[in-house]
This record gives C-alpha cells, sequence and structure tokens, in this order.
C-alpha cells in the first residue's frame, strides 16, 4: 500500500522492558440475587467465570469496564510475557484481555507506537488474504492489533491477536494516535502532576501568572493526536503530527548528565492551577522500571519555536516520550522503539 505520508521515529533500545506493578484493580462485585424461596431445583451449574485477576483468566476470556473512567484519554499496554493486553483511561485499568502475539522468527516488536489507522473489516496483504477484523494498525510493514484466534500462547505473524468481542469494544474507544505500549512487562500508569505549562522553569512561571488570573489553558480542537520526542544523549526534540515532525530543534536540559530515563507521558487533563499527566515508565535494565516524577519534565526546555508548535497542538491525550538514547538519523531502528503518528486530520 502506498503511503504519501508517514513517520517513523524510533531509536535502538536494545532489550527494553517494562515492569508489571502488580496492583490491578479487582473487578467489581456483583451482587448476588436472591432465589425464590418457592424453587426447588437445585442451582445450574455456572459457566467459568473470566476471574478477578489478569492471572486468571483463560484464552479467550477478558474484562471490560468502562464505567470505572467514562472518559478521558486511553493508553493500551501490551505485555508480551504475560500475554495480556491491558487498557487505561486516565489512569485507570478499564480493560484487560488474553492476546496472542508473535510466534518465533515473527515476534511482536516492542516499543511505544500510536495507531497509524482503523479498519473495521480488513485482509492481510502479506499473509494470504488473512482476516483480520477489528484492525488497528500500529506499523505500515504490517503490524496491528485485530480480532483472531488465541490458542493460549504466541501464534501470530507478529500481530497481537484478541477476544472478538473485546476487539470490537477496544476500536470503539480508541482514535488514531491512542499511545500502544508493547513491552515484555508493564507498568501501571500513575498519575503525576505538572505544575509547568509543559517543559521548563520558564514555563513553570508563565502559568503561574495565568493562575492568579485563573485563567484556563486553551486546548487544541484538533482530532489529531500530537507525539512529543526527546532525547537526553543528543538533546534534540521533536514534535510529530500528522504523519510529519512539524518541529525539531536542540532542547536545553537541566543537569544534563542525570538521565531522564524512559519515560511516557499521556496529558489527561489541565486547568489553570496545572496539567496532570498519566505516566508510565520502562527499563532497558536490571533495575526496572523508575515510576516518573513530574520533575523531569520541568528539567527540559524547548527551543521557542518548538514550544510554540507544542502550545498550539496542545490536548488532552498528547503523548510525551522521553529516551536517554540518541534519536539522530544514524541511530533510528524501526525494530526496538517506534514512535509513529498517523495522518491525523
Amino acid at each position: 500500500m502506498h503511503l504519501t505520508r508517514r513517520v517513523a521515529v524510533g531509536m535502538l533500545l536494545t532489550g527494553a522492558s517494562v515492569l508489571i506493578s502488580g496492583n490491578f484493580l479487582a473487578t467489581e462485585a456483583l451482587a448476588a440475587r436472591k432465589r425464590s424461596s418457592s424453587a426447588k431445583k437445585p442451582a445450574a451449574k455456572k459457566p467459568a467465570a473470566a476471574g478477578n485477576k489478569p492471572a486468571q483468566l483463560k484464552a479467550g476470556q477478558f474484562e471490560w469496564h468502562p464505567e470505572r473512567s467514562p472518559s478521558g484519554p486511553l493508553a493500551i499496554i501490551v505485555s508480551l510475557t504475560k500475554q495480556r493486553v491491558y487498557v487505561y483511561r486516565n489512569g485507570i485499568q478499564i480493560g484487560v484481555a488474553t492476546c496472542s502475539t508473535g510466534k518465533k522468527d515473527y515476534e511482536t516488536p516492542t516499543g511505544v507506537f500510536t495507531i497509524l489507522e482503523k479498519e473495521e473489516e480488513h485482509y492481510s496483504n502479506t499473509y494470504d488474504d488473512a482476516a483480520m477484523p477489528m484492525m488497528q494498525r500500529l506499523t505500515w510493514d504490517g503490524i496491528a492489533l485485530h480480532a483472531g484466534k488465541l490458542p493460549g500462547y504466541p501464534a501470530s505473524h507478529g500481530c497481537v491477536r484478541l477476544p472478538k468481542a473485546f476487539a470490537e469494544k477496544l476500536y470503539a474507544v480508541t482514535q488514531t494516535g491512542t499511545p500502544v505500549i508493547i513491552a515484555d512487562d508493564s507498568t501501571q500508569p500513575a498519575s503525576v502532576y505538572d505544575p509547568g505549562l509543559l517543559l521548563g522553569a520558564e514555563a513553570k512561571d508563565e502559568l503561574g501568572k495565568a493562575s492568579k488570573k485563573k485563567k484556563k489553558p486553551a486546548f487544541s480542537k484538533s482530532n489529531a493526536v500530537t507525539s512529543i520526542l526527546v532525547s537526553s544523549a543528543d538533546k534534540s526534540i521533536y514534535v510529530i503530527q500528522n504523519g510529519d515532525i512539524v518541529a525539531q530543534g536542540t532542547a536545553e536540559i537541566e543537569d544534563p548528565k542525570k538521565p531522564l530515563g524512559s519515560n511516557v507521558f499521556i496529558l489527561e487533563k489541565g486547568d489553570e492551577d496545572g496539567f496532570t499527566w498519566q505516566a508510565t515508565g520502562y527499563s532497558t535494565g536490571k533495575k526496572g522500571a523508575a515510576k516518573p516524577s513530574s520533575s523531569l519534565v520541568e528539567r527540559i526546555k524547548p527551543p521557542a519555536d518548538v514550544q510554540a508548535a507544542i502550545d498550539e497542538r496542545m490536548k488532552p491525550g498528547m503523548v510525551f516520550v522521553t529516551t536517554d538514547q540518541p534519536a539522530t538519523p544514524e541511530t533510528r531502528s524501526g525494530k526496538d522503539f517506534t514512535v509513529m503518528d498517523s495522518e491525523g486530520k
């Protein structure tokens, strides 16, 4: 398929992994109905329940509770080792499902992706027109989320297969640009509060002035989701939207010898007092992922034109990624860590 616009910004992050925190939201208890006192028949045997913990889910089972957080930006985390897909909205887990990822020689790539396009009825261009219902594309070379067979172990050609009913529910709430994190394990997103406008101390001061006037930030009305990528290795910053790098430059990083770490922040909401972000850390070493801190984003100051591009596109759902790996064209890799954005609107 020929595409006129696309972008893949990646860095070589060998062995990147994200550790599950272990704190899962228990499914809501269902009130048992009282049986009629006149009923004499023995209770019918109930079908196997999905269970209260993700580890108890059997192949093809899932949990879906959107009422836990009815609105707000989404984040999807795929755990390859656990063969699970977790869905968060406003940092609250609203769904979890079993999945089947890539088998040997067809491994599912790890990294941070965004949904590039969606198609309810899709057929593979690579594998004999194989059906891929509820397809949500993550890469232009064939990796996607879609409904499919779930044998209970990795069996796909690289895609993330989902239970059909779950795939339909997920498809209904995502949009192009929704971030998807694929890793060996995952952390729960944690809401962090950033008192700055977005990046750097100057932005923080500007918001302080605005807060005295109780002036709320003006968010963009665009349907597109913006991705911001910052590398401490080469001090580069990219603003990606509509399939293009719309702004880039050299960022000033406070205490540059101190690592930024590998983190994903998703803007949840903002008001005259500040912004709340969903934060997910992932690890490239043995120590595991550290919980991201709001102080991290305050260390980064982009050039004026890049800051203007960010301000113009700011809205809930904005994705902000930090890494300590280089982001130069010579070191980008489409395999290990990729940040991509859809064509958008």
